[in-house]
């Protein structure tokens, strides 16, 4: 007897998917947990297995094709089965519009991660109230400190990057400012502070951003971070990062500096307080006791939620984030 498959609810809030490619073909013999395809969500690009052993019937979506959660995928069923012929459709009427006067155009399906961050920034902007607060920190220490770390390192096979000390001063300062390491919940009215410091690490993929999250970094090496940071931007990039890598931050860092830029407005990875732009290091002009010298520099570009904190309380958690920044060495890098 045929069964149909349909698109299960895979968590976290995903709704649809998209069909990167299929594994099977009608009239393929199909045996339990096989993979059937491989589907795109806002999040990973997930293997899905037939929970049926038999005849692939039909398969209800094409190829680069939108499903969501509920709709038919597969139906799989004895070999030499027949389907009942769908009920018969009116074909749709198509209106022709004319085009812009201006040049060709080209539209580009909003799918996939693009689709979702655009529906994450669009959830942040209507919720929170955006506030940014920008500094810069004396990257010296910090770069002194790189260079003597790099070797031990390496010989583990971990590529050391300023981000990684970046973690550990922002969990200390978030020690000092619990309300940057929470969330409003708006239903019961209350802020809930997090006693725990996950740090989601946005990282640049072709098609939009995704947020891995470091687990528990207060208690992890700065070389353990930077592991953990590099394994987690590669499994974003290539989309095999594992759902529950995506969950439970406490606080977001975007890391525009690699690319360059003075300044940035970042969005809120909501329901987080805050989140972090950390700039181009650079050398730039500072008074020194009264005297203008060139020092590397790091901007800092806090964005908060208002709702939440106050401007105070921002420029203040900065002070701290920078003062624990310049002197790097003070920090726990040994983890807890």
């Amino acid at each position: 007897m045929a069964k149909e498959f349909r698109f299960p609810d895979v968590g976290e809030g995903i709704t649809e998917g998209e069909i990167v490619r299929w594994l099977v073909k009608e009239g393929d013999e199909v045996k339990v947990d096989e993979t059937l395809a491989e589907i795109e969500t806002d999040k990973a690009i997930v293997e899905m297995p037939s929970p049926y052993a038999g005849t692939v019937l039909k398969l209800h979506a094409p190829e680069k094709g939108l499903v969501k959660v509920g709709q038919p995928l597969v139906t799989i069923g004895e070999k030499g089965e027949s389907l009942a012929a769908p009920p018969e459709k009116k074909p749709a009427v198509k209106v022709k519009v004319k085009y812009d006067l201006y040049g060709n155009l080209e539209r580009v399906p909003l799918r996939g991660v693009r689709r979702a961050t655009a529906r994450k920034m669009r959830e942040s902007l209507d919720h929170a109230a955006h506030v940014t607060h920008c500094d810069e920190a004396d990257a010296g220490p910090l770069e002194a400190l790189l260079r003597k770390m790099r070797p031990e390192a390496e010989a583990r096979g971990v590529k050391l990057t300023y981000l990684a000390f970046i973690v550990k001063a922002l969990v200390e300062a978030l020690k000092l400012h619990a309300a940057f390491n929470a969330s409003l919940d708006e239903d019961e009215s209350e802020i809930v502070l997090k006693k725990y410091y996950n740090i989601g690490i946005a990282v640049d993929v072709p098609d939009g951003l995704i947020v891995p999250v470091v687990k528990f970094a207060d208690q992890k090496s700065v070389i353990d971070i930077a592991q953990e940071i590099q394994a987690l931007a590669g499994k974003a990039r290539e989309r095999t990062v594992d759902l529950a890598d995506l969950q439970g931050g406490t606080f977001s860092i975007t890391n525009v500096g690699v690319i360059g830029g003075q300044a940035a407005t970042p969005i809120i990875n909501y329901p987080e307080a805050a989140i972090l732009a950390t700039m181009k290091i650079a050398d730039r002009p500072r008074v020194v006791d009264g005297q203008v010298a060139v020092r590397k520099t790091l901007p800092l570009c806090l964005a908060f939620d208002h709702r939440i904190v106050d401007g105070a309380a921002a420029a203040r958690f900065i002070k701290d984030l920078i003062r624990f920044l310049e002197a790097p060495e003070g920090l726990p890098l040994k983890g807890e």
